[in-house]
Formats: C-alpha cells, sequence, structure tokens
C-alpha cells in the first residue's frame, strides 16, 4: 500500500523572490546578536546595521522590478503590486530608522530590542504585500502587530504609554479574533485558501449565502480596527500619544499601510463577486471615519492627538475607493484600486515629514501642545516652512501632493456614477473641515508671537535630512502628479 503512494515533493522555492525578506530577516538577527556583545554606552550602533541591512532589502526589491514570480504554490506572488509596497515600505523604515536614532539613543530605552522589534514589524510588511492566501495574510498581519504592541509601550516608566499599549493589545486581539473566525468560515464556505480560488467560489451559488455574507463582515470588521476605521479607532489617539513619537510615525503610517496592504488583496480579488453586498457597507466606513476624525480632529490642542485624528481622517478617504467596486465593472475598478494605491503613498510622505518635525521639536517642546509652536517661523524658518508645506498638503490644497491623491479618488467616484458622486461631494466637505484644524498648526508658527528670548530650535541632522527629503516629495508629486499616478496603475490586482 505504502510502496504505491507517490513519493513527496518538496515544493519549489524561488530564493530570489524571497531576497528581501531573506535579507530583513538575517538583518534583525543580525541586530540581536550584536546587541548581546556592545557595551551599554554603544548600543547605538545597532541602528547603522539596521539601516544597512534595510537598505540591502531595499535593493533587492529593486532587482525585482517587473517580475512576476510566485512560490509556496502560489500562495506568495511577487508583482507589480507586491513590488511597489515593498519599495514604500522599506523606505519608510528607513526613514523610522533615522527619526529613532537620537530620540531612542537620549531616551534611554533598549536600543538593540527597539530595531529588532522594529525591523520585525517590517518583515511581516513585506510578506503582507506578497501574501495571496488567507493564512499567509492572517500571519504576516500578525507579525506586524505583535512587535508594535510591544514599541508603543516602550516609554515603560510612563503610565499613559503603558495604558495606550494595553488598549492596543486588548482590541487587537478582539478583533484578530474576530477576523480570523471569518476567515474560518470563508474556508468552510469555499474550500479554499487561495484569494483567487475564493473568488471563483462566491462567484458561484456559494456567495449568495449568508454565511459568506457574514463571513465577509467579520473579516472587514478585523481590518478596519488595523486601519482605524470607524468604529474600530478609539484605540488610536491615545496609543498615538503614549508611544514613543516614531513609533506613533510608524504607526500612523506604515502599520495603516500595510491593513490597507492586505484589504486591497481580500476585498478587489477574494471578494470582488460580491462587491454588490459590500461597497454600499465601505461607503458608510469611509463617510463615518473621515467625518467623525475631522470633526474630533477640530477640537485638539496636543500635536500628536491632532495627527492621530487627522490620520483617521485620512484613513475614511483611502476606504472611500473600496466603495466604488463593482463586481464586473474592471475598468471602474481598476481606477478605484490605483486611487487608493496613490493615496495611501502621497499620505505616508506627508504624515511622515510631519511627525519628523514633530521629532525634531520634542527636546524643545515635551508636550507637543500646539501653543508650543507659536513663533516656530521665527525660530526654525525652514522647519517651519516644511511643516506648512504637510499640514497644507494634508488638508489637500491644490496643487501639492495631497490635492492630488484626493483629487484622483474624487475622479474615480464621479466616474463610477450611481452614488458615487455623492461620495465625491462628502469628501470635498470633509477636506474644507479638516483646513481647520490643520490651520490651527499653521498658523501657531507663523502668527503668534514666540515666547522671549528668542531662541532658535536644535534639531538632529537625521531628522532635519528627513523633513527635506519630504518636503521636496511633496513638491515634486504636486509638480508632475501624473508620473507618480503611473506607477499605481500597473501594480493593479483587478482582472488577474
Amino acid at each position: 500500500m505504502l510502496a504505491q503512494l507517490a513519493p513527496l515533493k518538496n515544493p519549489a522555492i524561488d530564493y530570489h523572490a524571497l531576497a528581501p525578506e531573506i535579507v530583513l530577516a538575517g538583518t534583525l538577527f543580525a541586530v540581536l546578536l550584536l546587541d548581546l556583545f556592545l557595551e551599554r554606552g554603544r548600543k547605538h550602533l545597532a541602528m547603522p546595521l539596521a539601516f544597512v541591512g534595510t537598505a540591502g532589502a531595499l535593493a533587492a526589491t529593486l532587482t525585482l522590478i517587473g517580475a512576476n514570480r510566485s512560490t509556496f504554490g502560489g500562495s506568495y506572488a511577487v508583482d507589480n503590486f507586491a513590488v511597489l509596497f515593498k519599495v514604500f515600505f522599506l523606505a519608510t523604515a528607513l526613514v523610522v530608522l533615522l527619526v529613532s536614532y537620537r530620540y531612542i539613543r537620549e531616551g534611554r530605552y533598549y536600543q538593540g530590542e527597539y530595531y529588532f522589534l522594529l525591523l520585525c514589524s517590517f518583515l511581516g510588511m513585506l510578506t503582507m504585500s506578497s501574501s495571496r492566501d488567507l493564512l499567509m495574510l492572517f500571519i504576516s498581519l500578525e507579525l506586524v502587530s505583535a512587535p508594535a504592541f510591544i514599541l508603543s509601550g516602550f516609554r515603560k516608566t510612563d503610565p499613559r504609554s503603558n495604558e495606550a499599549a494595553l488598549k492596543f493589545f486588548l482590541i487587537s486581539v478582539l478583533s484578530t479574533a474576530v477576523m480570523l473566525y471569518g476567515m474560518s468560515l470563508i474556508y468552510g464556505i469555499t474550500g479554499t485558501t487561495r484569494l483567487a480560488g475564493i473568488a471563483q467560489a462566491l462567484a458561484g451559488p456559494a456567495g449568495g449565502s449568508r454565511l459568506a455574507v457574514a463571513a465577509i463582515l467579520f473579516v472587514v470588521a478585523g481590518f478596519a480596527f488595523k486601519v482605524s476605521a470607524f468604529p474600530f479607532q478609539f484605540w488610536a489617539p491615545d496609543t498615538y500619544e503614549g508611544s514613543p513619537v516614531p513609533i506613533a510615525a510608524y504607526l500612523s503610517v506604515a502599520s495603516k499601510a500595510a491593513g490597507f496592504a492586505g484589504l486591497l488583496q481580500l476585498m478587489f480579488v477574494a471578494f470582488l463577486p460580491r462587491a454588490d453586498f459590500w461597497a454600499p457597507i465601505f461607503a458608510a466606513l469611509a463617510l463615518s471615519t473621515m467625518t467623525l476624525g475631522n470633526l474630533v480632529a477640530l477640537q485638539q490642542r496636543q500635536v500628536v492627538r491632532l495627527l492621530a485624528y487627522s490620520s483617521i481622517a485620512q484613513a475614511g478617504y483611502m476606504l472611500l475607493p473600496f466603495a466604488l467596486a463593482t463586481p464586473h465593472g474592471t475598468a471602474v475598478n481598476t481606477e478605484a484600486f490605483a486611487a487608493a494605491v496613490l493615496y495611501i503613498l502621497i499620505y505616508g510622505v506627508m504624515n511622515l515629514g510631519a511627525f519628523g518635525v514633530v521629532i525634531g521639536m520634542v527636546r524643545e517642546a515635551p508636550g507637543m501642545l500646539i501653543s508650543d509652536f507659536a513663533g516656530f517661523g521665527q525660530r526654525a524658518a525652514a522647519l517651519a516652512m516644511s511643516m506648512t508645506l504637510f499640514m497644507v498638503s494634508l488638508a489637500g490644497v491644490p496643487p501639492l501632493a495631497g490635492f492630488w491623491g484626493k483629487f484622483f479618488i474624487f475622479t474615480a467616484a464621479i466616474h463610477r456614477g450611481g452614488y458615487g458622486p455623492w461620495l465625491a461631494v462628502v469628501m470635498v466637505v470633509n477636506s474644507v473641515i479638516s483646513v481647520g484644524y490643520y490651520f490651527l498648526v499653521v498658523r501657531a508658527m507663523w502668527l503668534e508671537p514666540a515666547a522671549e528670548p528668542v531662541r532658535p530650535v536644535r534639531v538632529p541632522t537625521l531628522v532635519a535630512g528627513v523633513v527635506v527629503l519630504a518636503g521636496a516629495t511633496v513638491l515634486a508629486i504636486g509638480i508632475m502628479p501624473d508620473l507618480f499616478a503611473h506607477f499605481p496603475r500597473l501594480s493593479t490586482l483587478v482582472g488577474r
């Protein structure tokens, strides 16, 4: 009997496709080992090693441009979508490492553990963008989230940080349980965990069952927490405020983008045949998320909390293209998909730049109140101009990058027809509302007098470099929007 069975074969592994993950995994273990042997006063050397390794992973990713590879039996793919997000995640990792260096070194944190956990989370982001299977998506999402729980509570002597980490952990565990239950139902209904196979099954009679509808709702609820969408957003402001500021930047940009990378694959590939059911749900999610985020942000007087609610509102704009999906409209879906990807990338640049300025101000104003930015234009004109650029761009004022990101979403909504134009109108109204709180920071920097005596702000060189680079990118996107919009259009997963 046993002799008649065919011998089991190990699945072929494409090591070139896995090169970025292999390099980053090797780097994070090297950082951990190096930290064991470094003296207390030399622990900061873990950052240069982490930076070089991350740059190596980015170089390995660039060799995959234009590739169309898969491994692990098709569960893991490297295509234009995956490469675009891998480049974004690794570039974000380099920025977070740079802005963390002085902050973590001077804050008496455990530096080796910090960089190890940070790289672990970014490793999960790399695998997230290539996952074409529910199990791979789930594992990747947990690899992103688990280190974040610890990093958000890294200010161990601060009760606010402990509270933030605990709240983040408990709510995340609940959302993960709900999402995993939904995934198990999907597997039970379709008999597969592959995204393409799920789409085929949901296009048939199985997709019309109430159980399939419930399963999709559970999965969407789990991811809604990850991207801080209403009504799952309440963890974000306290977590951002209690975390070290570089971690708040990481959570608001990289972690959120990872959630959207997974959500894009699920909704536009696996669940697309039931878009007639879930698209209106995303319309409600998008409108309520952006409206709540903007209205509550108007009441904030602490910059990190303001940026936290801004991040919630921005998540609403990113969710809006999901509401435009249709089961059979490939052109409409492609435009909506590209608009979502473009806005995620543009938002990342704007928000990283804004948090870079905040990190540069930490030593001058630990409380990070908006009033602490009074007279900032006199004390650090270059940084104040950069912060103005980021705030104006986040508000969507033309012709900066944020305007073009919203413009492409607006255009996709108009072309969608139906309730699409109404969604576009609400988005424009919310953008106008957001001007009120973004310009609070601008007003404080340029119109309010600085406290006497006026002293120049000392900003770490690495942080200043990041801010200048982000500002230049925002300007470049504003000048050449079509060039940057070209990449998301090439990376679509629609119609595959």
